[in-house]
C-alpha cells in the first residue's frame, strides 16, 4: 500500500468542453441521470464491462479520469454494461452505484464531468490506462431537485504508456507461457533493467525492485536518477511489473492471479540472466521493495528461499495478520469497519490523526470495482467462489469478517509460515532478512512488523527487523537509510557476517 495519489492532468485545453444550460422547469426535467454512449471507433462489437461517470468541481481544469485521489475522493458512479452497443446510450442514473453516495445525494455544484469505460483486464489503472476509454469533459450545473439529463461521449483510447530507453536502462517485455495458460489469453512480463554505470560485460549481482500499489517498471528512470533509491547502484537493477487487473499481484501464487511467483522464478529470471550480464547464482539475486512491495519481496524471499540471497523490504503491506491494519483477522467476531468498543477503524493517518477509515474506503473501492488496494488483497490471498471472483473477506454492509475466508488467508500469513517452518527455513534465511518500518507509519503497517520482530526473535533470528521512531510510510527512505542499504547489500555479496550488514539489529528504541 501507498499513500497514493494519481497526478491530476494539466492537459483540460485538449478536452473538448461542453457546456450545459439546464435552463427548464423543474417541474419539466427527468431525475439528474447521465446518458453514456461510445463510438464505434472505441470497440467493434458490443461492450460488456463497467462504465464510470467521474466528477471534479469546475475550475480544477483537470479530467476527472485522473482520479482517484485516496484522501480527496471526488464523487464517481459505476454501472455493468451489458452486451452495450456503439451509439446506444446507457443510463447512470440514482440506480448506478457511487462515492460518496447515490446520484441523487449528489451536492449540488458546478462540476466537470467525463466518462470512463473499463477495457484493458490487465492493469489496476482507471482513466489512464492503457486501452481504456474515455471521452470529453463536460461542464454542467448538477443538482438532483432540478433533475436533467447530461449526456457524454466516450471515443478514444488511453494510448500506450512510452518507455525511453537510454543506454542503461532498458526495456524487457516477453511472453509468459505459465501466465498466459492459467489466464487464457497473453500474459506478458515487463520489467526495466538498470545498467550500472561503466558496468560493460562485467558479470554482476542483481537487484530485483517491486514498487509499491500503483507503481510499476516506468519508475526505473526516477530510480536511476534518485538519491532516495540509490543502494544498489553498482548492480544490476531489474524493476519488476506488479499491476495486474486485480490491483498489485505481489509475485505471489494465487487462485485469481496464477502463478505469479513461479513465473517470475522460471520464466523471467533466467531469461534476464541469459540476455544481461547477470549472474546467474541465487547469493547474486537480492530483493527491495517498498509498502506493496515490501511485502512481495519479503514473500518471494520467504517462498524461493533457495532462489535469492536477502531482502530488503521496507514498510511491507500486513506480515502478521493478526495486526491487518490494527484488525486481527482470526479474532472471533472481528470486523474491518468496527473496533471492539463499537468505534469506526482508521484505515490511515498523518501523524497520530486518522484521515481515511475502512468503511468509507472500501465503499469507494466497491464503485471503483477491480483494482482498489483491499480488493486486491482479496484477489491475493482469497479463495475462489463458484463463479471465479475472490471470495470476500468482509461483509460490505457491515464488515464482519467472513471466519472461513480469514482462516483461508493463513496460506499468506508471512509470520505464520515462517513459525511452521522454521526448521526447514531457518537455516535457509540466515543473514538474508531485513524489514523496516516506520513507527507512525501512514496506514498502520508498524503493528504487523512488531509481532514480526517478536516472533522471529522468539524463534532465534539474526534477522533485522527495525520499527523507526518517528517515521511515516513516506518519509522512511532516507539518505541514511538508503546508504545503509547500499553497505549492506555489499556486505551480504562479500562476507555475510559483516559488522555493516548487522548493524542497527535491536536499534527500534534508538532509530537508525
Amino acid at each position: 500500500m501507498l499513500p497514493h495519489r494519481r497526478c491530476r492532468s494539466r492537459a483540460a485545453a485538449q478536452a473538448a468542453v461542453v457546456f450545459f444550460a439546464l435552463g427548464a422547469a423543474p417541474g419539466d426535467r427527468p431525475p439528474l441521470a447521465f446518458e453514456v454512449t461510445y463510438t464505434a471507433d472505441v470497440r467493434p462489437g458490443s461492450i460488456s464491462t463497467r462504465v464510470y461517470v467521474m466528477l471534479e468541481p469546475a475550475g480544477r481544469g483537470g479530467e476527472p479520469r485522473h482520479g482517484l485521489d485516496w484522501f480527496q475522493p471526488q464523487p464517481f458512479f459505476a454501472v455493468e454494461a451489458r452486451d452495450w452497443k456503439a451509439g446506444e446510450p446507457l443510463h447512470v442514473g440514482a440506480d448506478a452505484v457511487g462515492f460518496p453516495g447515490p446520484l441523487d445525494r449528489l451536492e449540488p455544484g458546478d462540476y466537470a464531468a467525463q466518462a470512463v469505460v473499463r477495457l484493458n483486464p490487465d492493469t489496476h489503472a482507471l482513466g489512464d490506462g492503457e486501452g481504456n476509454a474515455f471521452g470529453p469533459v463536460v461542464r454542467a450545473t448538477l443538482d438532483p431537485k432540478a433533475g436533467g439529463t447530461i449526456r457524454l461521449t466516450v471515443d478514444r483510447l488511453v494510448p500506450p504508456k512510452p518507455f525511453e530507453e537510454t543506454d542503461r536502462i532498458k526495456l524487457v517485455d516477453i511472453p509468459s507461457p505459465i501466465l498466459s495458460a492459467f489466464h487464457r489469453r497473453p500474459i506478458r512480463h515487463r520489467a526495466a533493467v538498470i545498467l550500472p554505470e561503466g558496468g560493460g560485460g562485467t558479470r554482476r549481482a542483481t537487484l530485483y525492485i517491486v514498487p509499491g500499489f500503483g507503481g510499476d517498471h516506468h519508475l526505473a528512470g526516477r530510480m536511476a536518477s534518485s538519491r532516495r533509491s540509490g543502494f544498489g547502484e553498482d548492480l544490476i537493477r531489474v524493476v519488476l511489473d506488479p499491476d495486474c487487473g486485480t490491483g498489485h499481484h505481489a509475485f505471489a501464487d494465487s487462485a485469481a492471479n496464477g502463478p505469479r511467483g513461479r513465473a517470475l522464478v522460471e520464466e523471467l529470471i533466467p531469461y534476464l540472466e541469459a540476455h544481461y550480464p547477470a549472474r546467474a547464482e541465487p547469493g547474486a539475486r537480492l530483493l527491495n521493495g517498498h509498502s506493496s512491495g515490501g511485502w512481495s519481496v519479503l514473500w518471494l524471499q520467504v517462498t524461493y528461499p533457495d532462489s535469492f540471497g536477502g531482502v530488503w523490504a521496507t514498510s511491507p503491506d500486513p506480515v502478521d495478520f493478526r495486526d491487518f491494519q490494527r484488525v486481527d483477522l482470526y479474532a472471533r467476531g472481528a470486523n474491518l469497519f468496527r473496533d471492539p468498543s463499537g468505534s469506526r477503524r482508521p484505515l490511515a493517518r498523518r501523524g497520530t490523526r486518522p484521515v481515511l477509515f475502512f468503511d468509507d474506503f472500501s465503499r469507494m473501492e466497491d464503485v471503483f470495482g477491480d483494482g482498489g488496494q483491499l480488493h486486491s488483497f482479496e484477489a491475493v490471498f482469497s479463495p475462489l467462489r463458484s463463479d471465479g471472483r475472490p471470495r470476500p473477506l468482509w461483509d460490505r454492509a457491515t464488515g464482519a469478517i467472513d471466519p472461513e475466508v480469514a482462516h483461508a488467508w493463513r496460506a499468506y500469513d508471512i509470520r505464520l509460515i515462517l513459525e511452521r517452518d522454521w526448521a526447514t527455513l531457518g537455516p535457509k534465511l540466515a543473514g538474508k532478512l531485513h524489514v523496516i518500518t516506520g513507527e507512525l507509519d501512514t496506514f498502520f503497517l508498524d503493528g504487523a512488523v512488531r509481532r514480526l520482530k517478536q516472533s522471529l526473535t522468539n524463534l532465534g533470528s539474526d534477522a533485522v527487523v527495525e520499527v523507526v521512531p518517528g517515521k511515516d510510510h513516506s518519509t522512511l527512505i532516507d539518505a541514511e537509510l538508503t546508504a545503509r542499504f547500499d553497505r549492506e547489500m555489499k556486505a551480504a555479496l562479500g562476507v555475510r557476517d559483516a559488522p555493516e550488514s548487522r548493524r542497527g539489529r535491536d536499534t527500534e528504541s534508538r532509530g537508525l
